[in-house]
């Protein structure tokens, strides 16, 4: 993103002048012009990221180039710069659009912290609509594994590099973080597509019901059993078979399940006859099932049969730059579904929401992007109806922030932005590491 600028229109030159100086020492780009048909011409060749301009001005008004800028960007912050007779025009400003109006005499770091305000507004604006462009352009595995951070990239691109492998794959990640998701993007973007996608969930089932369920069976197995059902191995012939939570499958079932994967055939419950399968298994699991295969709880042979490739999730904690990209995702769909505006989203809110841990990963993001839509008080949200970050986690969440934006405007460049920052090279090279930054840098 480029450096945001702001534009100043005044035709008193020592109030220019005095204007020019305070957002100099305040380290603010800014340009000046005499006149808002001058604005004008500037705006068109070089748009900023905020207006201040006098109301009264030697030919068009304030209101005038309000009126004309917002109609060419409508959330182009205006600041109206007003006299004390002119509370009427300063009203009718606000009611044209205007972000704020500031009225003489003023002091400068007044007029400094309004337009610290609205650049930060604009920053957000622009990042929202960078997202949304982002968002529409997505194709592949890209479409449903959204995320700018390198571990999200790594994830995408082996995702792309075995969907189309005739293995076998295991997928490790907390609860929450989308292992379903990429399961299914395994499954839509390989040649088995067209066949079926089939999910089970080893943990939500009795053990005595996720044999039939697996394998099917046939008439008279047991009471009940009526007529004969095939299980979800063979309805997955020609596609994809996922099992969640496979730590949680019975040892029994293992066993059966560690032949179907050698041998690719199936043998339905009180059935003698062997049915070929090409089925494609997908596990995935929340615990390390080395270690529970160490302590025999679950068979190391089968273990090592489903890790011939594993995908590992990150939590969202580690990787908080997605969650604007991931957030505005959510709440489009949220948008839809509901038949609802898009809520906005101030800057202080998404600060709050990126210094949060997210247990629940991005499944919860999910659930707050539906409350936001929905208008629903949510303790994410609003930190008035929950505990809000401590002292610690506000100061990471600035210090990540702040980083993150002077390394935009370096343009990643790590050398130029510890000089912006008056910080060492290698203590900032520890904090870009720190917070899962590295994504942003460019030559260093």
């Amino acid at each position: 993103m480029n450096t945001l600028n702001v534009l100043l229109v005044e035709d008193d030159p020592n109030m220019r002048l005095g204007c020019e100086q305070a957002f100099e020492l305040a380290g603010i780009p800014a340009a000046s012009v005499p006149s808002a048909e001058a604005a004008q011409r500037e705006i068109e060749r070089n748009p900023p990221a905020v207006i201040v301009t006098d109301m009264r001005l030697g030919g068009a008004d304030g209101l005038h180039l309000l009126r004309w800028s917002q109609a060419r960007d409508a959330n182009l912050p205006v600041i109206m710069v007003t006299g004390h007779g002119d509370v009427t025009l300063a009203v009718e400003a606000m009611r044209s659009g205007a972000y704020d109006f500031i009225t003489k005499p003023f002091a400068s770091d007044h007029l400094v912290e309004v337009v610290r305000r609205a650049l930060e507004k604009r920053s957000l604006t622009l990042e929202v609509a960078e997202l949304r462009r982002r968002l529409a352009q997505r194709e592949g595995a890209e479409a449903s594994l959204i995320g700018r951070s390198p571990q999200m990239a790594r994830v995408r691109q082996l995702v792309a590099d075995v969907a189309g492998k005739a293995v076998d794959v295991l997928i490790h990640g907390e609860t929450g973080t989308g292992k379903e998701l990429v399961a299914r993007c395994l499954h839509d973007l390989g040649p088995r597509a067209k066949g079926n996608f089939v999910a089970l969930n080893c943990g939500g089932l009795p053990d005595n019901l996720i044999d039939s369920e697996l394998f099917g069976h046939e008439p008279g197995a047991f009471t009940g059993a009526t007529r004969r059902r095939v299980g979800k191995v063979e309805h997955a012939h020609g596609g994809t078979l996922f099992l969640d939570e496979v730590e949680s499958m019975p040892v029994g079932v293992q066993v059966k399940l560690l032949r179907v994967l050698q041998e690719r055939v199936v043998e339905r419950l009180g059935g003698n006859q062997q049915v070929r399968v090409d089925t494609r298994v997908v596990a995935a699991t929340k615990d390390d099932l080395k270690q529970r295969a160490e302590a025999q709880q679950f068979r190391a042979d089968l273990y090592y049969r489903l890790n011939v490739v594993t995908i590992e999730l990150p939590p969202l904690r580690e990787r908080r730059e997605d969650i604007p990209l991931l957030l505005e995702n959510f709440m489009q769909q949220a948008a839809r579904r509901h038949e609802l505006p898009l809520p906005e989203l101030s800057p202080a809110d998404l600060r709050h929401l990126m210094a949060q841990d997210w247990p629940g990963n991005v499944r919860e993001l999910r659930n707050v992007a539906d409350c936001m839509v929905l208008g629903i008080p949510h303790a994410r949200v609003d930190a008035a109806c929950g505990e809000g970050p401590s002292l610690a986690e506000a100061v990471e969440a600035f210090e990540r922030s702040l980083i993150g934006e002077e390394l935009r405007r370096q343009g990643g460049n790590l050398t130029r932005a510890a000089e912006r920052l008056r910080v060492a090279k290698t203590t900032l090279h520890d904090k870009v590491r720190k917070y899962g930054l590295g994504g942003r840098l460019g030559e260093v």
